[in-house]
């Protein structure tokens, strides 16, 4: 039986990737960086089934690219904002995600980057590999505790339920702003809901931000934002980058309108090496790692593939974004 013409964007851990290969004629893009667009759209023609990164744009065109045989769209991620679903939907191709699986994984990064901005530990280390340390100080690198202060969780789904649980565990005082979000789910974690985000800005001594990217949400924190907050307060964001204006947070920072911002993410994505965020010493960004662990990243792989191969099968994908397809 012929074998299913798959393309997957980039490599992706082996637990997954191998499944791929045995099943299907797989071209993988092999570089670092992601296909160009017309290499994208070159590489997907008459293919059965595509498995994509987040830093992939698939919209129509590459839809349309592929033809009419493209039967799946997997994402290697839980978000899915690269991924036009709308039109995906349109034409009867199912979408998935990966989902569930990276959550706890992210919200250890997420409390990891909060502990490094309240201890200024970054700063710290850089400190001494420049060969600045000369003895102990009584008022070198003062920071910010963590336990007894008070957290502000900005979206509270699951990695933000983490991440209450993990606060819960120093002492911290939990407070989130979501309106989509149950009044008993927050409970569950010992959290207490504020009703507006500018509330929980004032209040809170980190805020730490778990949104998906959307309308609603793009430059959600903005100057007017920073203007809220506590100048000793610290910023984390492990969801989406461009759900922070950066402009505004540069100017926040160096004004000292917020203490420190820790980031995993970032508009635009990657920053370039002369961005301004990153003369600033009160700003830590790292590249967008908060899933990558060796488990957790290899279990999306075998989640991608297995939505993969459902969609091949003309299956209900198990992780699907745009299930109402399966009622046309």
């Amino acid at each position: 039986m012929k074998k299913a013409k798959v393309f997957v964007t980039r490599i992706i851990p082996e637990g997954g990737l191998a499944l791929i290969r045995d099943s299907c004629d797989v071209d993988v893009w092999p570089n670092e960086l992601p296909p160009p667009r017309q290499v994208l759209l070159d590489k997907v023609s008459g293919t059965d089934g595509l498995l994509c990164l987040l830093t992939d744009p698939i919209d129509a065109e590459v839809m349309d690219a592929a033809g009419p045989g493209l039967k799946v769209i997997s994402n290697y991620a839980v978000g899915y904002d690269n991924v036009d679903v709308a039109a995906a939907t349109a034409r009867g191709i199912p979408v998935g995600n990966t989902p569930g699986v990276l959550t706890e994984t992210t919200a250890d990064l997420a409390f990891a980057l909060l502990m490094a901005g309240a201890r200024r530990l970054v700063e710290g280390a850089d400190y001494v590999r420049a060969g600045k340390w000369r003895t102990w100080g009584p008022t070198l690198f003062l920071g910010h505790d963590v336990h007894g202060a008070t957290v502000g969780l900005v979206g509270l789904g699951r990695i933000g339920q983490a991440m209450a649980r993990r606060a819960s565990g120093f002492d911290m005082r939990v407070i989130y702003y979501d309106p989509n979000c149950a009044a008993e789910n927050g409970a569950a974690v010992g959290a207490e809901a504020r009703h507006s985000l500018n509330e929980l800005l004032a209040e809170a001594d980190f805020v730490s931000l778990h949104l998906p990217l959307t309308e609603g949400t793009y430059h959600i924190i903005n100057a007017e934002a920073f203007s809220k907050m506590k100048p000793t307060a610290v910023l984390i964001n492990t969801s989406r980058g461009a759900v922070v204006d950066s402009d505004a947070l540069c100017d926040g920072l160096a004004a000292g309108r917020i203490a420190y911002a820790a980031l995993d993410v970032t508009d635009p994505e990657p920053l370039p090496a002369d961005h301004k965020l990153l003369t600033l010493p009160n700003c830590l960004v790292v590249p967008h790692i908060a899933s990558a662990s060796w488990a957790t990243r290899t279990r999306m792989a075998v989640m991608a593939a297995e939505n993969l191969f459902a969609g091949l099968r003309a299956e209900r994908l198990p992780y699907c974004v745009n299930p109402e397809i399966y009622a046309i």
